[in-house]
């Protein structure tokens, strides 16, 4: 058995933790996400679905970046993806915790030939997305089976590779959670417990939905200090939802800068807050004492993100966000806190 202690565990290897550098903790580099698909609002937009991705296109696509089936994978995307990752690099990017569990159709072998090829380390996700976008068979496994497949993907390898995933999630949640997702918690839980690995989760689109998961991912087992809630930017919509929830001991992220559009297509009821706010939530964890349970990444899972189709790519924290938070008051030591400190922290195995 390979000793993961005191390790990352990355597509390329077993790394140590100073070796990891400035890393963004959610993002997705090979997608297929067909599932998100969510119909026009209106008739007159229904022939938008497959048009062209064009400048005269792009406005409707970021409003309705569901809408649009060709930006929902990024099949055919590989040079693009790596071009985006040797920016990343240029700019002091390190590391990536890439996660597309299964059923958003991750692909091992790629990700450690884009590492390879960049040089930047990434982290694979294991464990399983939301119960929608899973086949019949897996949402019928037990706890146990779940377990065994997540534990396979970290202990042997992947996609039927040698390649060890080194980062259970992102863990798929709805609201309410099905049964499915239920067992999946449990599963992600058990084999921390077992293993002492980093868990990211993705929770419901419900503000009632972190506590929910955590009650029971935390009865199974779960170890709060090693896990990940993600999304909090579309979850928590005040300050003191967000440290009422911090109190719980889990990392809390923010992981969706670069969407500047107030429209949230996934959930009408949130005005899905801008950068600015972002950075005004993460102050208030600061000011809190919550400095050292805080993450940022992007989660770029639609191509109109992406660089080579307008949009902001993976290097906006470093290039915009970053200035953001210096120009707001936070220091050198701060950032470098959450960007660098923290995952590292974060993705070491316990055990």
């Amino acid at each position: 058995m390979t000793d993961r202690k005191n390790k990352i565990q990355t597509v390329c290897g077993l790394i140590e933790p100073a070796q990891m550098g400035l890393t963004l903790t959610h993002e997705h580099l090979m997608l297929q996400a067909d599932r998100f698909f969510t119909p026009p609002s209106t008739a007159r937009d229904q022939d938008k679905v497959e048009m062209p991705f064009t400048m005269n296109n792009l406005g409707w696509i970021h409003q309705n970046p569901y809408s649009y089936k060709p930006n929902l994978n990024f099949l055919q995307e590989n040079e693009t993806i790596v071009q985006e990752m040797k920016d990343y690099k240029s700019l002091g990017g390190q590391g990536i915790v890439e996660n597309s569990s299964t059923g958003l159709g991750r692909d091992v072998a790629f990700l450690q030939k884009l590492s390879t090829v960049t040089g930047v380390h990434i982290v694979a996700g294991s464990g399983f997305y939301v119960d929608g976008f899973q086949t019949e068979s897996t949402k019928q496994m037990s706890v146990e089976a779940l377990a065994a497949q997540t534990r396979e993907n970290i202990c042997s390898g992947a996609d039927g590779t040698d390649i060890c995933c080194g980062v259970i999630g992102e863990v798929g949640c709805t609201w309410p959670l099905t049964d499915f997702e239920k067992r999946s918690l449990r599963s992600a839980a058990a084999v921390q417990s077992e293993l002492g690995s980093p868990v990211i989760i993705h929770p419901g689109r419900n503000p009632e939905a972190p506590h929910e998961i955590m009650r029971i991912f935390l009865e199974s087992g779960g170890i709060a200090e090693k896990t990940v809630m993600s999304h909090l930017d579309r979850t928590f919509l005040s300050t003191e939802k967000l440290l009422e929830f911090a109190k719980l001991g889990c990392y809390c992220e923010y992981d969706l800068f670069g969407i500047e559009v107030s429209h949230y297509q996934l959930c009408k009821e949130v005005d899905m807050p801008s950068d600015a706010q972002r950075i005004a939530f993460i102050r208030a964890l600061l000011d809190s004492g919550y400095g050292r349970r805080v993450l940022v990444a992007h989660d770029i899972h639609t191509k109109h993100r992406l660089k080579k189709y307008g949009g902001h790519g993976f290097t906006h924290i470093l290039e915009n966000v970053v200035p953001k938070m210096k120009q707001r008051g936070f220091t050198e030591e701060e950032v470098k806190v959450i960007l660098n400190h923290n995952p590292a922290e974060w993705l070491t195995f316990m055990k």
